[in-house]
């Protein structure tokens, strides 16, 4: 028998541990992201999953469209009025941005518990932090420079994989005589930013959209080559259907998967897709680099930034977040849905399909080729106020009778904007 004494003491602690785990329950993370499409959703309901796990409530707060224009907005709304969320799905120069407003909370203490610094990459640790300080965890690393096929609608029209421009107009001349859609597209402007960076780093190579497009180097942005750019990409938009314009980028990767058209360039996102529709790589779908590509990577890092919470609790649910975000498990089975490949090492490839091991494979070459360069589309490469005036640019082009040599002249006041 035990003691009074005990038995209150034992009594005690149980029901300490027991609205210990109450108030897990009802603490939720309140996240912000524009991850709604199929592959996307599959990818952020085992992360719910992971927290739900852990004893946390998840509270979503989606924002469906604009590749995170729209969540960008609500994010910004919801900051100024004082009720930040716990998570927020940020990027790139915009982590900085936020950071420079005081608005981050310090996550060190899981990073340090975790080993980030020897997991991530130097490039990409950097860009989570804040002053030397983790204030964001990565989810993964997407490849924008993409050409996404459908082999069927290529042996209907008779034409052949591309590698080169050449090859790609030929494919779209010969898809295009078949009734077919040669070019799925959607016409919003962070798509149509998409493909024009695709289009400089074919026409270009790494070393010139590095300075063009990176650092914003005048004389390259004004040059012949991008001049070019321009011409092949008023070239592509002739193979893109009237109905483009406001079009979701899921719906169009639809078009190429029910075989309504041949070819879409995007982000490794669209893999996703794929996946959600049983579609096998190699066989339903091509993955290939863009016309011209080839030992280039332009590259896309999700990552979800922490606002500062004033309650204990919300504090410990963010590091928990931060936890699973990292974690081998999630990184596999998220990285598996969403189509990207993990961002830290210690994740088996076992699993991945030849896309994501072809990718892994080519940011490996691209880092010591030089050849990995950054998404000014995806925000990754420029801030946002110039990436903003540079998408104005592309969407006018793509949208009127402008021309290529109006439209280079355009892109060098763009990038003056601060």
């Amino acid at each position: 028998m035990l003691s009074k004494k005990l038995m209150r003491t034992v009594i005690a602690g149980a029901l300490l541990a027991l609205a210990g785990a109450v108030h897990a329950q009802q603490t939720s993370v309140e996240v912000l992201h524009w991850w709604t499409s199929g592959g996307e959703a599959k990818s952020v309901a085992e992360l719910k999953k992971m927290l739900e796990s852990k004893g946390y409530g998840w509270k979503d707060f989606a924002v469906a469209g604009g590749g995170g224009d729209a969540a960008d907005t609500a994010l910004k709304a919801r900051v100024v009025s004082g009720n930040a969320p716990t998570a927020a799905q940020v990027k790139g120069p915009k982590i900085q941005e936020w950071g420079n407003e005081g608005a981050l909370a310090n996550i060190d203490a899981g990073a340090k518990e975790g080993k980030w610094d020897e997991l991530l990459p130097p490039v990409v640790a950097n860009v989570m932090k804040y002053k030397g300080q983790y204030v964001a965890a990565p989810v993964n690393v997407h490849r924008v420079n993409w050409l996404w096929v459908n082999p069927e609608v290529l042996k209907k029209a008779g034409a052949q994989p591309p590698q080169t421009w050449d090859q790609f107009f030929d494919a779209a001349d010969k898809i295009k005589k078949a009734g077919l859609i040669a070019v799925a597209h959607g016409g919003q402007p962070w798509q149509d930013a998409t493909v024009f960076e695709s289009v400089v780093l074919g026409v270009g190579g790494a070393d010139f959209y590095r300075k063009s497009l990176v650092q914003l180097d005048e004389a390259s942005l004004k040059s012949p080559t991008m001049l070019k750019s321009f011409d092949t990409l008023g070239r592509i938009k002739t193979y893109i259907d009237k109905d483009a314009p406001g079009r979701d980028w899921n719906l169009a990767t639809a078009m190429v998967i029910n075989g309504k058209a041949g070819m879409q360039f995007m982000g490794d996102w669209a893999k996703g897709e794929f996946t959600a529709a049983s579609k096998v790589p190699g066989k339903d779908f091509l993955c290939l680099n863009s016309p011209g590509t080839t030992g280039s990577f332009t590259f896309n890092i999700d990552s979800f930034v922490m606002f500062k919470q004033k309650d204990p609790a919300a504090q410990k649910a963010q590091l928990a977040l931060a936890s699973a975000i990292m974690s081998p498990e999630f990184q596999e089975v998220f990285n598996l849905n969403k189509g990207s490949i993990p961002v830290r090492a210690g994740v088996s490839r076992a699993k991945f399909d030849s896309c994501a091991t072809k990718s892994m494979d080519d940011m490996a070459a691209s880092t010591k080729s030089g050849g990995l360069v950054p998404s000014m589309a995806h925000e990754m490469a420029i801030p946002g106020s110039t990436r903003g005036a540079f998408l104005d640019v592309v969407a006018k082009f793509m949208n009127s009778n402008m021309t290529s040599q109006q439209a280079v002249d355009a892109l060098v006041k763009a990038s003056k904007v601060k």
